[in-house]
């Protein structure tokens, strides 16, 4: 708590009096008395606002280049050679792979005098792939942004 005595450095003028309970129990009354002192308090109140520092303007160009784009393609051919066989069977022989040849056999009833089956030729179907490289021309575009920053009084560029 502050000494209610202010200090010799306060002018006398800032002085405010100060009751001190002496001079109420010096009275010859002898009543006490009550005495209101208003507190007083400061608020600090912060406000913002918008300040326009700049204007940018923003626009888009679109380039085109042409490029040529590359790809591997494959392509399937068969050849197919007819082998003759001619050989009497029991029995229609199965399809059958023998490595990248596919043997097909193809039958034939021949009538004599006993009926047979007589092996009359084998396809050979052989598989081969081809690699190629393609180029076909393209067209492809890309947009990049050109921004103009300007001073905020300038009224030529829209907000």
């Amino acid at each position: 708590m502050a000494d209610p005595i202010p200090p010799a450095s306060v002018p006398p003028h800032d002085e405010e009096q100060v009751p001190v309970l002496d001079d109420a129990l010096k009275s010859g009354a002898r009543t006490m008395s009550e005495q209101v002192i208003p507190l007083v308090e400061e608020t600090a109140t912060i406000g913002k606002r918008q300040v326009v520092t700049g204007r940018v303007h923003v626009q888009t160009v679109t380039d085109t280049m042409d490029e040529v784009a590359k790809a591997n393609v494959q392509r399937e051919s068969v050849e197919v050679t007819r082998v003759p066989v001619d050989r009497v069977v029991e029995s229609a022989p199965e399809i059958r792979t023998e490595g990248d040849l596919t043997i097909v056999p193809i039958v034939e009833e021949v009538l004599v005098v006993e009926k047979r089956l007589v092996l009359k030729e084998e396809l050979h179907i052989r598989r081969r792939v081809e690699t190629e490289t393609v180029e076909v021309p393209v067209t492809s575009r890309k947009q990049r942004a050109l921004v103009e920053r300007t001073d905020p009084d300038d009224s030529s560029g829209s907000a």
